[in-house]
């Protein structure tokens, strides 16, 4: 008898005088629980080497390998290969003491190596920066060794993942040779978790850090969300919301952050903390937060002094400053290159560095909130300390479905500039739709600017190549939370991973990112991994037509930001969608250009020359930058209300045909996860229909005509769908 037979037994033994219906169910409760994955592995799962010939190679290295240096980082890289080698392999792999006895594979740093591998091997690695690796098959004295080699520990570390990537996706050829390196210096998460473990904008669960049990209890699920980031070479981890509460800067939580700093230095993380500007007043017991003020200059010498006497390796604060309520050096007369610098000076003795958000806006300026950011940090460029960079948004408004890039990109010239992508789906869909992040981030990282030269995209100015700048970032708006698999919806797994490359490398294809996370999250399977990366491909574009088409944009619920609502008025105007779609009788959409608002005006002239066109724009921004009539011919021939109407009943149909391509995958996915991923399908299909019925019907009252025949007719009734309430929908921003 089988084991799972065994149980089914056992179970109805035990349950003979019960209901046959409460037998089944604790049988398949124990089974789901005892067979079934659930996500938490990520992509680290290391599954059983299926191909023969691939598992003889592996299990040929990990039969002998020696370590050249004895550290941190070198023992994790120890336990991440006893793991891999348990799942992929069903044994240990052997750790020896003699070098040449019986070794196969050889870790070290390039100077632990320099001797035994001369300079040809040396020359290979020497240029790739401290976070470099080579990783590739040597000759010494007649015999054939693989090596990973780092000019850092934590070098080997992105070797030894990027190794055992190799294994789980099928592609490790023991001959080839690869040597990498970060494009990026700064690849961080940053968290807007909150000290009482709510996360603003989360939609997987709670906060991962326990304050109230830190410093005392560690759970273990800190080490695994470090090898996480490290697999992917995030190497810097904001822990706090930007809404930031100044206690995180006390004595006692120091204590606490200096734990998890601790547990995540072996895997190359740093740890960074958001800094409120008020702390000076609040816990310090100033009467000013005046960043010239020579005691609250004298604060933040000695709160930072005391920082680094708990972590001596503190990356340093970032910071959310007069916008949306927070804090900021204005309220002292003072720009914010002095609130920066203020910081910058405090933590320049000790290497760290000031992360500062471009996210500014003020209702209380009448000027288009797309162009505030430029108007406040473009006066001020070539004013900010070297240790400081300024942290952009990737679009000007707020993370939307679709922006174009930010003006800023290609404004700003003698500033550290960083880029800040949203992990967590704010703005589409949360954690109920799957839609796939890395297309809009390549969208973005490809585009133009025209400055400094007239090949520029954003990736040149984010990584230095174009800009010159020696200190990038890279910061994305983590997912994570306290559900099983980490962030809400299975698949936004792979925007987690998919950060992590293209973070590492700006210029990575979004399509190879998808195929690597289905590879070691669902295996080989041809069919699985063809399907799954169609509806992954599919899934970002089929979200913005049936929620924010043809550059519609900010027409979301209030506050919770959950489901259509482009009737919000009422209150301050940048906070409401008739601000932003303006539609009226004549016609829909927001003119940026000469004759309104003018923000294109702040993108180099190829640009606003083509984009103020409309029949030049490309009509993916078309209704970002103008206000045009009902009837507008697009390219298509079709007039604008046509056009829009086709561009919803075409988001509804790309998702369900995601559902319908995710269900013909059953049987070829373990069943928790297909459930779970099918499930989510089916409320995304409901969700795409309640966006477009919604906002057709709401359209419909300024176009007064009628729905193209070629769609399917918009159900419901437009009352009922305003009178809808979350009052409790995950994620909603904290009243402070």
């Amino acid at each position: 008898m089988s084991f799972r037979g065994f149980l089914a037994n056992l179970t109805l033994q035990i349950f003979k005088p019960m209901k046959n219906l409460f037998a089944v169910f604790f049988f398949t409760l124990f089974s789901i629980s005892a067979f079934s994955k659930d996500g938490y592995e990520l992509w680290l799962d290391y599954p059983r080497i299926e191909s023969s010939a691939l598992k003889t190679e592996v299990e040929t290295l990990f039969s002998g390998i020696y370590f050249f240096g004895q550290e941190p980082t070198q023992e994790v890289i120890r336990k991440e290969l006893q793991i891999a080698g348990n799942k992929m392999l069903g044994k240990d792999p052997v750790f020896t003491q003699e070098r040449l006895d019986r070794t196969r594979l050889w870790l070290g740093t390039r100077e632990e190596l320099a001797q035994v591998l001369g300079l040809e091997t040396q020359m290979k690695i020497r240029n790739l920066g401290p976070e470099g690796y080579w990783r590739g098959s040597i000759d010494f004295q007649g015999k054939s060794y693989y090596a990973i080699i780092g000019n850092q520990p934590v070098g080997i570390l992105y070797g030894v993942f990027d190794w055992l990537k190799s294994i789980q996706t099928e592609t490790f050829d023991p001959k080839s040779e690869k040597s990498d390196a970060p494009k990026v210096k700064l690849r961080m998460l940053n968290h807007w978790d909150n000290l009482d473990r709510t996360v603003e904008r989360g939609y997987a669960g709670f906060s991962i850090w326990d304050w109230h049990k830190l410093p005392g209890y560690i759970d273990p699920r800190y080490i695994d969300y470090a090898r996480a980031n490290a697999s992917l070479g995030i190497n810097a981890v904001s822990l706090t919301n930007v809404n930031a509460n100044a206690r995180i800067l006390t004595t006692d939580f120091m204590k606490k952050a200096k734990v998890l700093a601790d547990l995540f230095r072996p895997y190359g993380i740093k740890v960074f903390l958001t800094a409120r500007f008020s702390a000076p007043m609040e816990i310090g017991g100033l009467k000013t937060a005046d960043p010239l003020d020579p005691d609250v200059i004298a604060f933040w010498k000695k709160k930072t002094e005391e920082m680094y006497s708990f972590i001596p390796d503190f990356g340093g604060f970032l910071v959310k400053a007069n916008s949306e309520g927070q804090p900021g050096p204005h309220e002292y007369g003072r720009n914010h290159a002095e609130g920066a610098n203020m910081l910058a000076d405090a933590l320049a003795p000790y290497g760290g560095i000031v992360i500062w958000r471009a996210f500014v806006y003020s209702h209380e300026i009448d000027e288009d909130r797309h162009k505030q950011a430029n108007l406040e940090f473009e006066p001020l460029d070539g004013k900010f300390r070297d240790n400081v960079i300024i942290q952009v948004k990737n679009g000007a408004i707020d993370f939307m479905p679709r922006e174009p890039f930010h003006p800023l990109f290609g404004a700003v010239k003698n500033t550290n500039l960083g880029m800040e992508f949203q992990i967590t789906q704010e703005y589409l869909g949360q954690a109920t739709q799957l839609v796939y992040l890395a297309p809009m981030w390549e969208e973005t990282l490809r585009s133009k600017t025209y400055r400094p030269t007239p090949s520029s995209m954003v990736a040149g100015i984010i990584d230095g190549s174009d800009s010159g700048q020696k200190l990038t970032l890279m910061a994305g708006v983590s997912n994570i939370g306290t559900d099983r698999n980490w962030t809400g919806h299975l698949f936004g797994q792979a925007n987690w991973y998919a950060f992590g490359r293209q973070a590492w490398n700006p210029y990575l294809n979004s399509e190879e990112i998808a195929q690597e996370w289905i590879k070691m999250t669902f295996g080989q399977n041809p069919e699985v991994l063809s399907k799954t990366k169609e509806i992954m491909l599919e899934s970002r574009e089929a979200a913005v037509n049936y929620m924010n088409p043809l550059g519609l944009h900010h027409i979301m619920g209030r506050s919770h930001h959950y489901g259509p609502a482009p009737w919000v008025e009422g209150g301050r105007a940048d906070w409401t969608s008739l601000y932003y779609h303006r539609a009226d009788s004549l016609g829909i959409g927001f003119d940026r250009t000469a004759t309104g608002s003018n923000a294109l005006g702040q993108y180099a002239h190829e640009i606003s020359q083509v984009w103020s066109d409309p029949n030049q724009i490309p009509e993916k921004h078309l209704l970002w930058f103008h206000h045009l009539p009902w009837d507008f011919e697009l390219k298509s021939g079709n007039t604008l209300w046509e056009g829009i109407g086709l561009h919803y009943d075409q988001g509804v149909k790309t998702a369900r045909e995601m559902k319908s391509q995710w269900d013909s995958l059953q049987g070829q996915i373990d069943p928790e996860r297909f459930s779970h991923v099918s499930q989510l399908l089916a409320i995304q299909v409901q969700e795409a229909e309640w966006w477009r019925n919604a906002c057709l019907l709401y359209f419909q009252t300024f176009a007064k005509r009628p729905f193209p025949t070629e769609i399917e007719q918009p159900q419901g009734d437009l009352e009922y769908f305003k009178s809808l309430d979350f009052p409790f929908a995950p994620g909603i921003r904290p009243r402070w």
